[in-house]
């Protein structure tokens, strides 16, 4: 079951991405910071990202179709896409 308790912050957007990209691609929450880069600074395989997309999914019922998550090349723009989509 989705949790979908109201709209995030985007404090709230990263904490639980660094949460999910821990769990998913083993990343260093420490690492996870806005402007880093999935691929290049986080070494977060195409695999791995559509995992991070499920979970984000099921956390904040935020749905990222595959042509959108190719366009989220930062921490940023998945913190912007969920928190544009959550409204």
């Amino acid at each position: 079951m989705a949790d979908t308790t109201a709209p995030q912050g985007a404090d709230d957007i990263l904490d639980a991405l660094k949460d999910i990209l821990k769990e998913v691609a083993d990343v260093d929450p420490a690492d996870v910071t806005p402007e880093k880069s999935f691929v290049d600074d986080l070494d977060v395989d195409s695999l791995s990202m559509v995992e991070v997309a499920m979970a984000v999914e099921e956390k904040f019922g935020t749905k990222i179709p595959d042509e959108d998550l190719s366009k989220l090349k930062t921490v940023q723009d998945a913190v912007d896409y969920v928190s544009k989509n959550n409204a």
